[in-house]
């Protein structure tokens, strides 16, 4: 509930000041660089199991550890770089997830050999063009859709690893492949009018 004055927001991001400032500046905004699109599938990969805000305050040291997200460098990371990893608090140290991220880097490499870039592929998903959702409260929202179906079939059948359905759909809404600022929210036209 916002007091007299003040913006109304998507319920979800609460009043944390990080959360209100991704919610704010990034979300829903329609990424089509590729080193921004590949660190949202590491991003949206560690927060499997996790609250998005635990990955948020983990961003800045996620920059540090992964190369600033340079996916050429990632996807040559070996044995030794991979245990710094595992031993740096500053990131969610689960071995799976880290693995995900080198092999997740090589896939990326691969569709861009294959499409020229990664935005490309992942946006012809959608015609190039964000989904502009109606939904008018957060419980409205899905988890997943049938076209986050389709894609996550097609990053795990192109090596990707934890790029299920749902965190597929949190990176379409991450990434503005969809609106999914519900419809009072003050951001829902800002975004609509950016597609």
């Amino acid at each position: 509930m916002s007091k007299a004055g003040e913006l109304k927001r998507c319920a979800w991001c609460g009043d944390d000041p990080l959360y209100v400032k991704y919610h704010d500046k990034e979300w829903g905004v329609p990424v089509h660089n590729d080193k921004k699109l590949f660190e949202f599938i590491i991003l949206e990969g560690a927060q499997a199991g996790l609250s998005w805000i635990t990955v948020l305050k983990k961003r800045t040291a996620y920059r540090e550890a992964f190369d600033n997200f340079d996916f050429n460098k990632v996807a040559r990371y070996n044995a030794r770089k991979i245990q710094s990893l595992l031993n740096n608090p500053g990131i969610i140290r689960n071995r799976l997830k880290v693995h995900s991220a080198v092999q997740n880097a090589n896939a990326f490499i691969e569709v861009r050999k294959e499409f020229g870039t990664f935005n490309k592929y992942i946006w012809s998903f959608v015609g190039g063009k964000s989904i502009q959702n109606r939904y008018k409260q957060m419980s409205d929202l899905p988890v997943k859709t049938d076209l986050s179906d389709t894609i996550s079939r097609d990053l795990k059948k192109r090596g990707f690893n934890f790029v299920g359905s749902t965190i597929v759909y949190a990176h379409m809404q991450a990434t503005g492949m969809v609106n999914d600022h519900v419809t009072g929210c003050f951001r829902y036209k800002d975004i609509k009018n950016l597609s």
